[in-house]
């Protein structure tokens, strides 16, 4: 004998003052958190605009002035002529300006390629394999992430001395760039390893044990299957380890500027540096080139870095 729940009918007036009573405090929330977003973020998105407005002004900007200032593109000319410090006399001429950006990408690209190989493969284990000591070393490797660059950059550049006199004089200036590449790398791989494993532990052991089981070897397995459900976390990566190659200033300071190798962030140091002698508006057009990687980055890669976002770590 089954039993027949009565079906309750309601009105249209009904289910929409239902509707509106779970979705209000919603909207509610969401308006509130944006409200609070928009007041925090507003003085940077400021600075930055008053940054890009400056570029194309005839005077640095400040504020009132923007309705009053006179724009045109003669900064990005001076610029790419390299008229940074006209007071000086000194003039830079176009191919060292692109050997800056070039170095800029080197280290970049370096430091992107590091921590997505470390990572990716590091995670991987982690997520896959049961070791001894295994739920200690991931909690030592989060520990190290705790460690800002700053603090490290003595020892850091004490193994640096000791290495160099292994280093043939011709190789030095490659192995500036290795160097720095490796230790900008170590401080971004802990957290990557975590972001990593956490893509990993979402897809079911199941699917990779289903690809064993036809013949496919663990390789073959990793290489067609499991990476390529984790590409977007891969992608997620590259951009962040790309980021923080493009914007380090401390060790590229330390171990090219020493060297005579610059990069944009350290260019823009120098000739904000020469403030009585640089023409500012041209510096405020370097640091707008210097903006604009990563501006088109988080454009393009939005829907990339939410799903990273919402890809969770699994202890």
């Amino acid at each position: 004998m089954q039993l027949r729940l009565p079906r309750l009918r309601r009105s249209g007036a009904e289910w929409s003052q239902l509707r509106d009573v779970e979705t209000l405090p919603r909207r509610r929330l969401t308006l509130v958190l944006g409200l609070a977003v928009g007041l925090a973020t507003l003085p940077l998105v400021l600075l930055y605009l008053l940054l890009v407005l400056s570029s194309f002004a005839d005077h640095m900007l400040s504020g009132p002035d923007i309705f009053t200032a006179r724009y045109s593109l003669d900064n990005w000319r001076l610029l790419l002529e390299g008229r940074l410090e006209p007071a000086a006399g000194r003039l830079y001429t176009a191919r060292y300006l692109a050997a800056i950006v070039l170095n800029t990408f080197i280290v970049a690209l370096g430091v992107t390629a590091v921590v997505v190989a470390a990572s990716v493969m590091a995670g991987y284990a982690f997520s896959r394999m049961r070791f001894p000591g295994r739920r200690r070393l991931m909690e030592l490797i989060i520990l190290l992430h705790a460690f800002p660059g700053v603090a490290l950059i003595i020892a850091v550049y004490a193994i640096y001395v000791w290495s160099l006199g292994a280093v043939p004089r011709d190789a030095v200036t490659g192995y500036r760039f290795l160097y720095t590449i490796l230790a900008r790398a170590a401080l971004e791989i802990p957290m990557s390893i975590w972001l990593m494993k956490g893509f990993f532990d979402k897809i079911p052991w199941e699917v990779e044990w289903s690809a064993l089981v036809d013949g496919a070897s663990r390789l073959r397995a990793f290489w067609q299957i499991v990476l390529p459900q984790v590409k977007p976390g891969i992608a997620a990566l590259s951009i962040f380890a790309f980021l923080a190659g493009w914007e380090d200033l401390i060790y590229v300071h330390v171990f090219l500027y020493t060297g005579g190798i610059k990069t944009l962030a350290t260019f823009i140091e120098e000739v904000v540096g020469n403030i009585e002698t640089a023409y500012l508006p041209v510096a405020a057009a370097a640091g707008t080139l210097y903006l604009l990687p990563t501006i088109v980055f988080f454009i393009i890669t939005q829907r990339l870095l939410l799903e990273a976002a919402s890809g969770g770590v699994k202890g």
